[in-house]
């Protein structure tokens, strides 16, 4: 029944570039449903474990479960579906910039599925609609703003309908209403669609405003050094750098 209800779990996870360890002995779960924050301060090791659940990096130790599989012992093809079953928003939106938005969204669709031309251009409608970006199709991502390029990017992330989107420090580069408007837009999309979320940040606002459990990366133990939803962590912080982090220096 548990891992019914569990859909992405690390065990026991070290990564390491060469010698360098940066982080050792990674342990948490998301459950089905989630919106899983990944938070600690800069060089923590937030961005490599987000590599190592998406499938670009493989750990020096440990396990990556999703839906109960082990990714890293999974064949390739096991390993490709569950990669298609999961889309990323990554920092800048990472669109290509000679396509409209329609095309970049269509890319995944045209990859991966046998979609007739008609019923791609009606899903990527769909996809940008559900973005606020509708009747955009037509437009270049040099033609609009950085808040606009990110919801272009996760209709993109969100193309093949996959079950779990990881996004990639979703707010940087944002002001705060374009941040607010994008987490609102994170916090539709799991209460509208049930899709498990998964979002690596440092921004204050956003870890309180849309997650619901989270884990602290410590750079000086480099590890989890606290565990549950950030509120209750505010609450009860389990030592002062989580302290430190979650009142912005202001304990």
């Amino acid at each position: 029944m548990k891992i019914d209800m569990m859909k992405i779990k690390g065990e026991n996870l070290t990564v390491a570039y060469g010698d360098n360890v940066v982080l050792r002995r990674v342990n948490f779960e998301v459950k089905k449903g989630d919106i899983f924050i990944i938070m600690g301060g800069s060089g923590c090791g937030k961005s490599s474990l987000l590599k190592v659940l998406t499938g670009l990096k493989e750990p020096a130790a440990g396990k990556v479960l999703i839906d109960g599989v082990d990714f890293y012992a999974a064949d390739t093809a096991e390993q490709k579906k569950i990669m298609r079953n999961g889309g990323i928003l990554y920092q800048s939106g990472a669109l290509f910039s000679s396509m409209t938005l329609a095309e970049n969204i269509a890319l995944p669709l045209q990859q991966y599925t046998d979609y007739s031309a008609a019923m791609i251009k009606d899903l990527v409608a769909l996809k940008l609609a559900l973005v606020g970006l509708k009747g955009y199709e037509d437009f270049y991502p040099a033609e609009i703003s950085g808040g606009m390029k990110k919801r272009a990017g996760l209709a993109r992330a969100m193309a093949l309908d996959p079950d779990i989107l990881y996004f990639d420090e979703p707010s940087a580069g944002l002001d705060p209403v374009s941040a607010k408007l994008l987490d609102d837009l994170i916090l539709e999309i799991n209460q509208s669609l049930g899709t498990t979320i998964v979002v690596i940040t440092h921004e204050l606002s956003s870890i309180f405003a849309i997650g619901k459990n989270a884990i602290y990366l410590d750079s000086e133990t480099k590890s989890v050094s606290a565990y549950g939803n950030p509120h209750e962590l505010l609450n009860n912080p389990p030592n002062r750098n989580v302290l430190s982090f979650l009142t912005g220096g202001r304990e």
